[in-house]
């Protein structure tokens, strides 16, 4: 799945005959958790990397991209968002975007490894912006098993920021999850979840859409961007809800946000929502 050689950390893709390089100054770190493997790398263009099982999880150079997709869109799409669960996330990036909204008033964050919480804050700092503000809570264990116990319709968006769907991320593909999710939101509650590439991936994008339309979702809207690290340099989040629309937004106030960011505008959640041809034919 992945080679170091000649100075080079490559993530192989081997079902689609492709790989990404990054050129390695040193290893900082590897350790094996009860979880997974993680590694972290200091690279010469893309600055700290950390590799969980292989793959690429996140760079200093790119995250800012994901981290802004996976939240800001979800959370000016909501009407008001107050009450936030990230599920995953062990990085903080998402956790940190989804605190520069002030409207948010408790964010939990529900990662099953510890480890990659205490690797973010030693090796990247600036994730881990917000971790101490009071609005956050941090709970180390199965986000499954927290979604499912969660009292019915007590958040307004769900955030699953995982790893691809294999080992202790699969189940948060599967239908039963979904479910709790539903159950857990409020009325016009958004989850939204990291759905791969749409160029590599289209059959993980239709099984999880089919698996939330069998947990009762029926509205839905993936959001597409580039992100330079991960298979394919293309990646998405797919939102979804019950009774919200998700083709609108609030965009006056996206407009005139009052917080910074790297990539996410109006202009781009509007550009993001696009699809391109063949993803409308073969997603149903």
């Amino acid at each position: 799945h992945m080679a170091l050689g000649n100075d080079w950390f490559t993530e192989i893709f081997h079902d689609h005959g492709a790989a990404f390089s990054m050129k390695v100054q040193e290893k900082l770190h590897e350790e094996h958790t009860p979880f997974q493997h993680i590694e972290i790398y200091e690279t010469t263009e893309f600055g700290t990397l950390m590799v969980i099982d292989g793959c690429v999880m996140v760079t200093d150079r790119d995250n800012f991209i994901y981290h802004e997709m996976m939240s800001h869109p979800v959370l000016f799409t909501h009407p008001n968002p107050k009450k936030v669960v990230v599920i995953g996330g062990g990085d903080c990036g998402t956790l940190r975007e989804v605190l520069k909204h002030t409207g948010v008033v408790q964010a939990w964050q529900a990662e099953i490894d510890e480890r990659v919480t205490r690797l973010a804050e030693q090796y990247f700092p600036q994730l881990c912006d917000a971790n101490k503000d009071p609005r956050a809570h941090f709970l180390f264990d199965d986000g499954i098993k927290f979604i499912a116990e969660l009292p019915k319709g007590s958040v307004d968006v769900i955030i699953v920021d995982s790893t691809d769907p294999v080992g202790p991320a699969k189940g948060l593909f599967a239908e039963p999850f979904f479910r709790s999710c539903l159950h857990a939101l409020a009325p016009d509650g958004i989850l939204v979840q990291q759905s791969e590439s749409p160029l590599f991936h289209m059959n993980i994008l239709q099984e999880m859409r089919d698996e939330m339309r069998k947990a009762g979702f029926v509205n839905f809207q993936t959001l597409n961007f580039p992100q330079c690290s991960y298979p394919s340099g293309w990646w998405s989040a797919t939102m979804a809800s019950k009774n919200l629309e998700l083709g609108q937004f609030r965009e006056p106030q996206a407009a005139n946000k009052t917080f910074k960011t790297s990539y996410y505008n109006a202009k781009i959640h509007n550009a993001a929502m696009a699809a391109p041809e063949f993803f409308n034919t073969n997603l149903r």
